[in-house]
């Protein structure tokens, strides 16, 4: 267990960006590395809408990669797009590259969990952050592969034996539980989910994701019951889509939405725009657990701040302290792979 109060959080605690398009900044590179995928292809789409991004390099192990770019390439907006295929141009694709998003890996399928996706994913994790490690080690990285809460653990690791580990730089993408937290709370209060913020703290699956809707703004009151179930359909909302889709894949275009409005305030902060905060997965010590998620106060090199978690309600600290055990075995899973 851990103090109930670690730093105070910003009002604007997980505002993300509202458009993709604002003001320019020259010779900015991003990569999306799974870029053909369900979720890389709506998220690139809406990277290519972004005038902060100069070039935008599409990556995926499929053939079909260079049609992917070619398609959005034709997008009437100013970023030019380049597509790369197989494991030979992995480094090409990252080379200058000053934002990398990782939505590569295999998609959950009805009565799987994000750790049974472990054993497929971890190796792809594993060698995209050496790749990185070699040609783009600078480069803010904002990792969407399940399981996040094993695969931040093995891109740290990586970079950590390479000797170009930098904390403040690699980010666990837990954007959709905020962006389902402000959809759910909007439609049950009958508000515009665009204008509520509430902080998803924790880790990014099941009991690790802790929404903190004693923190939203506007305020909002739930009985007992109806923040339990409020509380559960967000842990569960993954699952939701899944058995929705009957087979057909996991949450890809709400996931692509919210991987790319990380991966915009990223480049907002990189701009030089103050006050950009985003919560996500990063190695710290709050919770005593390695790895967790809180709100961030974004700059030109990462994270420039850690918010913390604020004051919790009783509810939500029986919610952490049931976040913790699961994200201890986690972090654990994850380091272990790469030793």
């Amino acid at each position: 267990m851990f103090s109930r109060i670690v730093r105070p959080t910003s009002t604007l605690a997980c505002q993300g960006a509202r458009n993709f398009s604002s003001s320019k900044q020259n010779n900015t590179k991003v990569t999306v590395v799974g870029a053909a995928g369900g979720i890389g292809q709506p998220l690139s789409m809406l990277l290519k809408q972004s005038d902060l991004i100069t070039e935008l390099s599409l990556y995926d192990i499929v053939k079909h990669t260079p049609g992917v770019a070619a398609d959005i390439s034709h997008m009437n907006f100013p970023a030019k797009v380049k597509g790369f295929t197989g494991a030979e141009q992995l480094r090409d694709s990252l080379k200058g590259s000053q934002v990398v998003i990782i939505p590569a890996g295999l998609p959950r399928k009805p009565g799987m969990s994000r750790d049974d996706l472990f054993s497929a994913n971890a190796s792809i994790v594993r060698d995209v952050a050496a790749a990185v490690a070699d040609v783009a080690p600078k480069a803010l990285v904002g990792i969407i592969t399940n399981p996040v809460n094993s695969c931040v653990p093995i891109f740290c690791e990586v970079m950590k034996k390479a000797g170009k580990l930098d904390p403040n730089r690699i980010f666990g993408v837990s954007t959709l539980d905020l962006v389902r937290a402000s959809a759910f709370i909007g439609e049950a209060k009958g508000l515009n989910p665009k204008d509520v913020n509430c902080p998803v703290i924790g880790g990014h699956s099941g009991v690790s994701i802790v929404p903190l809707i004693s923190q939203c703004k506007p305020a909002v009151q739930f009985s007992k019951d109806e923040l339990t179930k409020m509380t559960v359909r967000i842990q569960d909302a993954g699952t939701e889509v899944v058995k929705a889709k009957a087979g057909a894949g996991s949450a890809t275009l709400s996931m692509g939405f919210a991987g790319a409005r990380f991966a915009i305030s990223l480049l907002r902060a990189l701009n030089g725009e103050s006050n950009v905060i985003e919560c996500a997965y990063v190695l710290n010590d709050v919770a005593g657990t390695k790895y967790f998620a809180t709100p961030l106060l974004l700059g030109k090199n990462g994270i420039e701040k850690n918010l913390g978690i604020g004051k919790l309600s009783d509810f939500e600290q029986e919610l952490v302290n049931k976040a913790i055990p699961e994200l201890k075995d986690n972090v654990a899973k994850g380091e272990q792979f790469v030793k």
